[in-house]
């Protein structure tokens, strides 16, 4: 063996000496905890203490075929996803086309903008309740200082409870997702577009033909990373609305948890956290084809 090749495989032992302890706490704090949760799916379990009775798929059966409230709190929780999604991209995106040269001006608002992500969830739910506080809260104080006495109980409603809640979620990270797009754009060569408005181009064709497909990478991470925190939205809904009105805003986290330390039936929560993670895997994977289509569009560019 030369001593080049001897010097590679020790450095190769190295770097997995060093990723060992990294290893072990994913495997401790997620690869554990992940099997005992599809090992408990498969029981009648109400806890720990409690004599867990094996009950084949019946946990499954019961949340597919007989459970409403798991069932509308999957349409709820996909609903709440598409609504963050686009909604938070768009402004994100809009955000960092104006803001993507580096001047002092721009700076600051990319910090501003960036501040909400800093607070934790439930910080941000406690200020977003005082804004939509029908009695006392900052909207009802606006409109009654403009004559306007209308106090808009906007978590109340089955019909706007949800919206105003994925807004809350918007605010609190689509100045994160900007920094990411600003980014991509910093990173586009601007001889493309340029070259685009040489030939004609206007600021829309060449924003949709060049510059759009190039932020294919950017737009990977920003589609995922918020689609992700979407789906772990379990502090809004905790602090804010509690699932309520009328389960309008049940998302699947707040109802796992729910099934588990209200109803006491772990067996069955697990089974919703089984099929929460199928249901992820499902959603990323479409993201994934389509993601594909504008990468290769920025392939033909490039």
């Amino acid at each position: 063996m030369t001593f080049t090749r001897r010097r590679s495989l020790q450095d190769n032992h190295a770097v997995a000496l060093f990723a060992l302890p990294a290893l072990f706490l994913y495997g401790l704090f997620f690869f554990v905890p992940a099997i005992q949760t599809l090992y408990y799916s498969f029981f009648n379990w109400e806890g720990p203490g409690t004599s867990a009775a094996f009950v084949d798929i019946e946990n499954y059966k019961t949340k597919l075929f007989d459970d409403t409230i798991f069932r509308g709190s999957v349409t709820t929780t996909i609903k709440f996803m598409f609504i963050v999604v686009i909604v938070q991209t768009l402004i994100s995106l809009a955000f960092s086309t104006r803001l993507v040269r580096n001047t002092k001006p721009t700076v600051f608002l990319r910090s501003l903008y960036f501040f909400p992500t800093i607070l934790s969830s439930a910080a941000v739910a406690f200020i977003w309740n005082f804004i939509y506080d029908p009695s006392n809260g900052l909207i009802s104080s606006i409109l009654a200082k403009v004559g306007v006495h209308y106090r808009p109980a906007l978590l109340a409603s089955p019909k706007t409870a949800l919206w105003f809640l994925a807004l809350v979620q918007v605010w609190a990270h689509a100045g994160q997702m900007m920094v990411i797009f600003v980014a991509g754009l910093q990173g586009i060569p601007k001889d493309y577009v340029e070259a685009a408005a040489i030939d004609g181009a206007s600021r829309w064709q060449s924003f949709r033909k060049i510059t759009w497909p190039l932020l294919a990478p950017a737009t990977g991470i920003v589609v995922a990373y918020t689609t992700l925190q979407s789906f772990r939205a379990f502090d809004l809904v905790y602090v804010m609305t509690q699932g309520g009105p009328a389960n309008s805003t049940r998302v699947l986290g707040y109802h796992i948890v729910s099934t588990a330390r209200e109803a006491h039936q772990y067996g069955e929560a697990a089974a919703e956290s089984v099929l929460f993670m199928l249901l992820i895997a499902v959603v990323t994977f479409l993201q994934r084809r389509g993601l594909r289509l504008l990468k290769s569009d920025a392939r033909m560019i490039q």
